[in-house]
């Protein structure tokens, strides 16, 4: 009975003993995971509970990642699950170098350096932002920076909304006065005409105050991945020059012997075919040398 109660306890201090270790290392990982994401996470990016200010929040981050284009669909998936959106990327591979090596007569190696990088700009919304972040932060191998910027806009959002009132409100009375007041025709068209440029006044007051309120709701990020240089080799066939194809020296005299018969078989055609010419040019020569000869005797 004691041996076997001695057995449960060992058991259960072994079982203890291998849950703290494995809880240990569980709060490890968690505090690393806690401290890569507070590298880019900013208390600029957490939205203020209560606050009556309003602030335009952007962030601009560079950084190295393990492979561009796996980062890169992970960061766009980031933005659509916190109801974001992509509204710029550039995904590219930049050669630096590009070496062909001759192994063989028929092979060739082709060695190419080069690297890759994407510049991404996402909108998400405003409190997100630092969720986002904090998402982002995992793919992240090396911190080249991050710059979080939240401007005060509370002054402007309400010198846009004073102006458009203040222009409603003008559009108004010009309009009355026209309903009640205009009686001549010079003096309607100037009303209408006054009434159209405070018309387009309060349309841009409106259009600026919802511009400003987009750019408050959702924040805009600018990030710049980039990874190691990455090596390419492939193995290519060779193509071959001309001269490769062409004949030996006894195919060539061959063919030249054969070419200039032909070229002999031309002329002789050719001079039969202006058999009339050479007829008449006999025909000059022997009437030329009889009048020649009559001139002289």
């Amino acid at each position: 009975m004691k041996k076997t109660l001695g057995i449960t306890l060992l058991i259960a201090f072994t079982f203890s003993l291998f849950s703290s270790c494995k809880k240990g290392e569980a709060n490890e990982e968690v505090a690393a995971l806690t401290s890569d994401a507070s590298t880019i996470s900013s208390s600029a990016a957490v939205e203020k509970p209560g606050s009556n200010r309003k602030f335009i929040r952007t962030a601009d981050l560079k950084f190295k990642v393990k492979n561009v284009a796996k980062s890169t669909y992970a960061i766009e998936n980031i933005t659509n699950h916190f109801d974001g959106f992509v509204i710029y990327t550039n995904l590219q591979s930049n050669i630096i170098e590009q070496v062909d090596t001759k192994i063989s007569q028929d092979s060739t190696l082709e060695t190419t350096r080069y690297n890759v990088e994407n510049n991404i700009t996402i909108r998400v919304p405003n409190k997100k932002l630092d969720t986002v972040l904090k998402s982002i932060a995992k793919e992240i191998k090396f911190l080249d920076y991050r710059v979080i910027k939240a401007d005060d806009v509370s002054l402007q959002s309400i010198s846009n909304t004073l102006a458009e009132n203040r222009a409603a409100k003008t559009e108004k009375r010009i309009e009355k006065a026209i309903d009640t007041k205009g009686k001549k025709l010079t003096d309607i068209t100037t009303a209408e005409a006054t009434l159209t440029d405070k018309e387009a006044q309060k349309d841009n007051s409106k259009l600026e105050n919802l511009a400003l309120e987009d750019k408050i709701n959702f924040s805009t990020l600018t990030i710049q991945l980039y990874q190691n240089e990455t090596v390419q080799q492939e193995m290519n066939a060779t193509t071959k020059d001309y001269e490769y194809y062409k004949p030996n020296l006894g195919m060539r005299v061959i063919d030249a012997l054969q070419s200039g018969w032909y070229m002999l078989l031309n002329l002789i055609v050719f001079l039969f075919e202006i058999w009339w010419l050479l007829l008449l040019a006999t025909g000059g020569v022997f009437v030329y040398k009889k009048c020649f000869q009559k001139k002289q005797s």
